[in-house]
């Protein structure tokens, strides 16, 4: 079987596969003057960059976000009429 690269691009996408240390973790992650999308240390894609304050925004509205979701008390349930009383539904 031929050897294939552990780390490289495809379609356009990166890919790495070498196994991840301590210190290439923790540099991928922040990255300070880079973009606000990194390659990341392991898998294929990209990942955010704690260093540009651009992605703190994003984890802030994605928190917010399930906050809210959570809060919500379970979205189409929440939606009901407790009154527990039948409902007319007319239709044309």
């Amino acid at each position: 079987m031929a050897d294939r690269p552990q780390s490289g691009e495809l379609f356009g996408v990166p890919y790495n596969f070498e196994r991840p240390s301590i210190r290439r973790l923790l540099s991928s992650y922040w990255q300070p003057g880079d973009n606000m999308l990194v390659e990341k240390p392991f898998g294929i894609g990209y990942t955010l960059n704690l260093a540009n304050w651009r992605s703190w925004v994003v984890l802030a509205v994605a928190g917010a976000m399930l906050w809210l979701e959570q809060g919500s008390g379970g979205g189409a349930e929440g939606d009901r009429d407790d009154d527990g009383e039948p409902v007319e539904v007319v239709v044309d």
